[in-house]
């Protein structure tokens, strides 16, 4: 048996599940930065058109779900891998969706956005939920999940807003959102130090 194996052998259950999250840690901070990129846009930029704002959701959840794929393959994320391939496989669905069909309505924008944003905070919380006994932290994946559930429930309340609203709407989400994944990032650096 090498080192490694009897190091490996005397960690406690749930152990490695703990540990291979914090040494990529950097998954979620790239997350995070690309979700505050994308929030800070919209509001740089309050005049924006919805073919604009379509080409700028399809390239956020483009790299989210690319992001996503990579965590899976890694290993290095405290969520389940089906949920990070499910959530991967949808981001890069819904921002090729956005690029082969940059003409789609703001309705059908607000709906796919919506639906999205509430699959994704019903299964973080699922995670966090899963997780809460072998990662510090949970609460902000809760708090994030429910912050999504939220928005999109905001969303199908009142898919008639008008598209400035909906912009600034949507740059408030994806700066919360962002910095909720950097915060939980470094969360999980910290983690990998102690």
């Amino acid at each position: 048996m090498s080192i490694a194996q009897a190091h490996q052998a005397s960690l406690a259950p749930g152990a490695e599940l703990v540990h291979s999250p914090a040494r990529n840690w950097w998954l979620e901070v790239l997350r995070g930065l690309a979700a505050i990129a994308f929030g800070v846009l919209a509001f740089i930029w309050p005049g924006i058109t919805l073919l604009t704002l379509v080409l700028f959701y399809g390239a956020f959840v483009l790299v989210d779900g690319v992001l996503s794929l990579v965590a899976a393959v890694r290993r290095g994320h405290p969520a389940p891998r089906w949920w990070l391939v499910l959530m991967g496989v949808a981001g890069i669905g819904a921002g090729a969706l956005t690029f082969v069909w940059p003409g789609i309505t703001a309705l059908v924008l607000l709906i796919f956005i919506a639906v999205w944003a509430i699959i994704l905070g019903v299964l973080e919380i699922y995670s966090a939920i899963k997780l809460r006994n072998e990662v510090q932290g949970t609460w902000l994946l809760i708090l994030n999940g429910a912050i999504s559930v939220l928005f999109g429930l905001v969303l199908l309340w009142r898919p008639d807003v008008g598209a400035l609203a909906v912009v600034w709407i949507i740059g408030v989400y994806a700066i919360m959102l962002g910095v909720i994944y950097v915060m939980f990032g470094l969360k999980l650096r910290t983690s990998q130090a102690a």
